[in-house]
């Protein structure tokens, strides 16, 4: 396991007094589970490079817990090759004082930000290059990131989960450090070590300073605390300097002024009939609801045995919960609970958990995406899972103007980043159908207004024929 470190800050050979390790001889850490080493492969005025590679001993790992032999998989892993929590407690270790920001010799140095360029040559990622970029781009980096093949010597084997990570700009070390300690294993998504309340106070202390401006805070918070809905939902009121109730009752404020404005039109009711309808007609069987939510769209099919396997995504932890809630997973009959299951994920990357299935569903979910990042929806979605159907449901922005208690020039939702018009919405789309093989067609939801249109426009995208 390899994390190269580099300056080209003139005198270049600073980069060691910030570090704290001298460039011109090797420096060697024991750990509990390995070794860890620095050296310079390059150390002049000009350029400096320090590696950190970190000697895993997996074998070590293993003997001494007395829980048998155990399975070939405890031994034979990639945990001693790819950056993950392992890491992140060596950084801790060996370049502490470096991560806490203090220089005997540099401290205006430290103090500073300078030219940094880190590379992690194996990085496990299942979210994909869209996710890293997410996490370190809003930090002010550039991103480099490449897709490693499962085997170079043959191509039609695809792609892996791994990949090589190139991070650069100009940053203060501590910040590079304390980036990487938080980001690293949250993408890696697993931890060799137990998760308990301790893990919240080490995230706040590493990640308190930047982390609750983040645009991802959620999702890295969840992959940071393996998805234990307790301890997320501590971490993020901690730090938001919030408590957990007054999180929930600010969702469900929002929550309440669009339902408040649609309510006299039981628009939602007529939204889910009209797309369980659609599903129907559809022939479908097998059904993910991109961007669940709360889970009333699944709650519906639910009831309908034609749905015979059913997969919620939302990259919101909270309204998973809530979906759990409302679906009584507590409770379900274990025939039931096999045809549904709930995850965590964002929508903007590849994620071959919703391959396979017949129809995805986007139900007023494109809205609350900022308008850039729907390019990159539509690959992940239309581009790699290529359902045979998909719908889309979003709302008509023209029909604002018949909600009472609507401000002009307001949205239906405080969260919504837009509202289309009709036009827009389908210039948009048929620009999707054309570049992925597929047709579309669309159909009002709500009474069709024949001056503004319906209340809720729906696109049906059907996949051509190959």
């Amino acid at each position: 396991m390899l994390l190269s470190l580099s300056t080209t800050a003139h005198p270049a050979t600073d980069l060691g007094y910030l570090l704290v390790k001298h460039p011109d001889r090797a420096h060697e850490v024991e750990l509990p589970f390995g070794t860890a080493r620095v050296f310079y492969p390059q150390a002049d005025e000009n350029r400096c490079t320090a590696v950190l590679m970190l000697d895993i001993d997996p074998v070590g790992l293993v003997r001494g817990r007395g829980d048998g032999e155990g399975s070939l998989s405890q031994y034979v892993n990639d945990r001693p090759y790819v950056a993950s929590s392992f890491l992140s407690v060596a950084l801790k270790r060996v370049f502490g004082t470096a991560m806490a920001g203090t220089s005997k010799g540099r401290q205006e140095v430290a103090d500073s930000t300078i030219p940094l360029e880190a590379e992690i040559p194996v990085l496990r990622c299942r979210g994909g290059e869209e996710l890293v970029r997410n996490w370190f781009e809003p930090l002010g980096y550039t991103v480099d990131v490449e897709r490693l093949p499962l085997d170079a010597r043959f191509p039609e084997w695809g792609d892996s989960y791994y990949v090589r990570l190139r991070l650069s700009g100009n940053v203060r070390l501590r910040d590079l450090l304390t980036h990487l300690y938080v980001l690293l294993p949250a993408i890696d998504g697993d931890k060799h070590y137990y998760v308990g309340n301790d893990e919240i106070d080490k995230l706040l202390e590493k990640g308190g300073a930047w982390l609750s401006a983040h645009p991802q805070r959620e999702a890295i918070v969840g992959r940071y605390l393996r998805r234990h809905k307790p301890l997320v939902r501590a971490a993020l009121a901690r730090l938001l300097d919030d408590d957990e109730e007054e999180i929930e009752a600010q969702e469900a404020k929002k929550e309440a002024l669009e339902d408040a404005i649609e309510k006299p039109l039981s628009l939602n009711d007529q939204r889910m009939d009209a797309v369980v309808e659609t599903l129907r007609e559809l022939g479908a069987r097998r059904v993910v609801d991109l961007g669940c939510g709360e889970g009333r769209l699944l709650a519906r099919l639910l009831k309908d045995k034609q749905f015979e396997h059913l997969l919620g995504i939302d990259v919101s932890l909270r309204s998973l919960d809530y979906a759990a809630q409302r679906l009584h997973f507590d409770r379900m009959p274990p025939m039931q609970r096999e045809r549904i299951a709930l995850a965590h994920g964002a929508l903007t990357y590849r994620d071959r958990r919703i391959e396979g299935f017949d129809v995805a569903c986007a139900i007023e979910v494109i809205e609350h995406m900022d308008a850039p990042r729907l390019p990159a929806f539509e690959r992940a979605l239309f581009g790699f899972a290529k359902p045979p159907s998909v719908v889309i449901t979003t709302p008509n922005s023209e029909y604002n103007v018949r909600f009472p208690t609507l401000p002009a020039g307001k949205f239906r939702h405080p969260d919504h980043r837009f509202e289309w018009t009709r036009a827009e919405f389908h210039s948009w789309a048929n620009g999707v159908a054309e570049r992925n093989g597929y047709s579309v067609q669309y159909a009002p939801i709500g009474v069709d207004d024949p001056e503004v249109g319906p209340p809720t426009q729906m696109a049906i995208f059907t996949r051509d024929a190959a």
